[in-house]
């Protein structure tokens, strides 16, 4: 959990041209490569740094351009693009070795009050506690990816009806729920929660693409990569609390997989809104079918 509150605490550098300049450290991954999630937490907390408090984000839609690299900090530069009377509009740009690897824009807006209305929760779903951890279906495996989603990541995620980690178990369905929470607890700041929340998002996103498929994370060959996510937040949560993240999938052409998703509060309340397009290749699709 450590390392996701570091990886928040953004450094104003000082140095300003028409963008104010900020710079984050990478969180160390099996691969090499820094989560993408990490990347649009930390863009989200640049952009937030330049607007009022009580103007939190409500939305924001991002593309990943280019892998980064864990050995290496990362640069953020915000564009105050636009302050209205309600809105506040940011482009960050995350750059690594002088080239960007994600590029977003993130609308902020004052508390105000509108029509309220949302799509119900799913009910009759099983409780987080009775369901397995990450650990405890990858915990004994001797493997560095296993060992980090295992006991070095910062939310535990509980799968309804079972991970697609190993293997794809029960009905081959473009659908998946999962039980997430942060390990420890936030600071008491909506800037943070609603950061987190993007990075957590981005775990389990695409894999109703590949469960729909029958294709585990642990398929030879397999190579999978975000391309682009967009969010919208509706209501405050906190993520060290238990939050539901309902995901569909209606698409896969192309080498590419669409996911929409929802997150609740346990007590039912819609808090945000996700989509997500990834690139899902496998070295032979059809053997797979």
């Amino acid at each position: 959990m450590e390392g996701l509150l570091s990886a928040l605490r953004l450094t104003d550098t000082g140095a300003r041209t028409d963008e104010d300049i900020f710079t984050g450290p990478s969180q160390w991954m099996p691969r090499g490569r820094v989560f993408g999630g990490q990347v649009l937490a930390q863009s989200i907390i640049a952009a937030s740094n330049t607007v009022p408090d009580d103007r939190p984000i409500h939305s924001m839609h991002g593309y990943f351009l280019r892998p980064g690299d864990v050995e290496h900090p990362i640069t953020f530069s915000v564009d105050r693009i636009h302050d209205g009377r309600s809105f506040s509009t940011r482009r960050t740009q995350a750059f690594q070795h002088g080239q960007p690897i994600l590029s977003l824009i993130a609308s902020f807006q004052t508390r105000d009050e509108g029509f309220e209305h949302q799509i119900e929760m799913p009910h009759d779903l099983p409780d987080p506690e009775t369901l397995p951890s990450t650990a405890d279906v990858l915990g004994k495996l001797d493997h560095d990816v296993a060992r980090y989603w295992s006991s070095e990541r910062a939310f535990d995620v509980r799968h309804i009806p079972s991970p697609v980690y190993l293997t794809v178990e029960g009905e081959r369905m473009p659908h998946q729920v999962v039980w997430m929470k942060a390990f420890g607890r936030l600071p008491d700041d909506v800037r943070q929660h609603r950061a987190a929340l993007a990075y957590a998002s981005d775990y389990s996103i695409l894999e109703p693409v590949l469960r729909a498929h029958g294709i585990a994370w642990a398929t030879p060959g397999l190579k999978i990569a975000s391309l682009d996510h967009a969010m919208w937040w509706h209501r405050d949560a906190r993520v060290d609390e238990w939050l539901l993240f309902t995901m569909d999938s209606p698409s896969a052409s192309g080498g590419r997989g669409l996911s929409l998703g929802r997150i609740y509060t346990r007590d039912g309340r819609l808090v945000a809104s996700v989509a997500q397009e990834g690139m899902v290749r496998v070295p032979d699709p059809a053997a797979l079918a």
